[in-house]
């Protein structure tokens, strides 16, 4: 009775319809409900601000790269450094002026991209250790074709590998003595899979080859190599050779010290006893242990009184020269020899006897008497204007030098390869060998220098100096020169026997 009464009351407000609902309908009214309250609850989650930062203060952190996307998929090489991006720096709307938050937010932003680096190096350790390694050490005569069925790979294998281009020409040229690691997928069992190829290059560089969905693809890692200063001080008694090897010198850094100061000091003719030399050198360390003699960084040398000083600097092209501390440059357009370690057997004499002919003939230039197969400088940059035989000179080669200038390098055993006419050579190249073909009496390099067409003694005539340091590097060279002629000065000829 009450029910019909509540019935009756409901329909005159309105409240109801005096028909009973169908059960289809009431269903319909709570799907709605129920998807009402679902989007009031996602509005509400996406605009409530973060419990760390303000709305404003929201951070754009970097997608996961494409190097951890990667992991899983491909090997990769072991003790290669992975680079990743690094964030983008955060950007605060202009409603945030605090400099704190700023700096907060960016230490988030590094501190998020430096957990997926590390994250990347350890997937990238552990994928390399999950192959099955086989090494192969390249003998003499060994190409691809012979050394992968070694390790049980097929001529398919080979032809993937070498559609690599240009990347696979050090696989190209194996040398006997480099070592290969070959890295199999450790899950077959039944026949071998290459995932990675390993190949050792130098002491500092390995080349990687490893499998990708798309093929085979390469790539050249370097480790660092840590740089330590050093010094050597020595005195001339008989040769700089024996000078340098005296003073712990390796044959490189001789051979360096002698081209720094070879435009000023023939070392053929110009030494005397009493002569002295002082430099600052790297000496390249890998693990602790010293793997080779970098780079001479500054030196010093005193020639019959007359001293000369040199400063290596690298400019911002990642050029290297030496200058004097003045900013001239040490090198000149042509060097005064073009064969180091030599004596001079014939000087320049326009009224010698020739040795063979035995006849009065003018000596239009001079000899450098050296073993056999010594190599032979070109003492300027130029041009192959002739490379062959010529008359008594035997094996010749003539270099142009902007026209002006000519030098020409006789009784040469052989060229050096791929030496033709017009092709450009730089000061310093090595362009022949030392011999004795043409009228010779025994190995030697005959050197003419020409200017004009007219010959001019060698060993006195003026040469033009290269340009010294551009204006514009003369304040980094002024601070970067300063410490090093300062270690130069404070050395002293006892220190001689801190090298022994």
């Amino acid at each position: 009775m009450k029910r019909n009464k509540l019935i009756a009351s409901s329909a005159q407000t309105g409240l109801f319809t005096t028909a009973r609902p169908k059960r289809g309908h009431l269903l319909a009214l709570s799907l709605l409900t129920i998807i009402g309250i679902f989007i009031t609850t996602i509005v509400l989650a996406t605009s409530k601000p973060s419990s760390s930062l303000t709305q404003s203060q929201v951070i754009d952190l970097p997608n996961l790269p494409a190097e951890l996307q990667a992991i899983g998929q491909n090997s990769t090489p072991i003790n290669s450094t992975v680079t990743l991006p690094r964030p983008a720096v955060a950007t605060i709307p202009v409603e945030s002026n605090s400099e704190t938050d700023d700096a907060t937010i960016n230490d988030i932003a590094l501190q998020e991209h430096a957990q997926l680096e590390q994250l990347a190096i350890n997937n990238i350790e552990k994928q390399s250790q999950s192959l099955r390694w086989q090494e192969v050490t390249v003998k003499s005569g060994d190409n691809l074709s012979l050394i992968f069925p070694r390790v049980g790979l097929t001529a398919r294998d080979v032809y993937n590998v070498a559609q690599l281009d240009k990347a696979l020409k050090p696989l190209l040229n194996l040398k006997p003595g480099q070592l290969i690691r070959f890295g199999f997928d450790s899950n077959v069992s039944d026949k071998n899979t290459l995932k990675q190829l390993d190949l050792t290059l130098s002491q500092t560089q390995n080349l990687i080859v490893k499998a990708t969905e798309s093929g085979y693809e390469a790539q050249t890692f370097t480790r660092e190599v840590e740089h330590r200063q050093t010094h050597a001080v020595a005195q001339i008694t008989s040769s700089l050779f024996e000078a340098g090897i005296d003073a712990g010198l390796s044959d490189k850094l001789i051979m360096e010290l002698a081209y720094i100061f070879g435009w000023d000091i023939d070392f053929a003719l110009d030494l005397r006893q009493g002569d002295h030399f002082k430099l600052i050198y790297d000496e390249n360390y890998l693990d602790g242990e010293k793997i080779a003699d970098g780079n001479i960084l500054a030196a010093e040398f005193t020639n019959r009184g007359k001293t000369f000083q040199a400063v290596r600097y690298t400019n911002d092209k990642g050029l290297s020269r030496f200058y004097a501390p003045n900013g001239d440059s040490m090198r000149k357009a042509f060097s005064r020899t073009p064969v180091h370690f030599s004596r001079i057997s014939s000087k320049f004499n326009p009224n010698r006897k020739h040795p063979v002919l035995k006849t009065s003939r003018p000596h239009r230039g001079v000899d450098y008497a050296a073993s056999r197969g010594t190599p032979i400088l070109a003492t300027g940059d130029g041009k192959v204007s002739f490379v062959g035989t010529k008359g008594g000179y035997g094996r010749t080669v003539v270099l142009s030098h902007g026209g002006k200038y000519t030098t020409l390098y006789a009784h040469m055993s052989k060229y050096r390869k791929g030496l033709k006419r017009g092709k450009r050579v730089r000061q310093g190249d090595t362009i022949g060998y030392i011999g004795s073909s043409g009228l010779a009496t025994g190995p030697h390099l005959h050197y003419e220098f020409r200017v004009n067409g007219v010959h001019r003694n060698p060993l006195t005539v003026s040469l033009p100096k290269a340009e010294p340091l551009a204006n514009k590097y003369h304040a980094d060279f002024k601070q970067k020169m300063q410490p090093l002629v300062a270690g130069l000065k404070t050395l002293s000829n006892t220190a001689v026997a801190s090298n022994e």
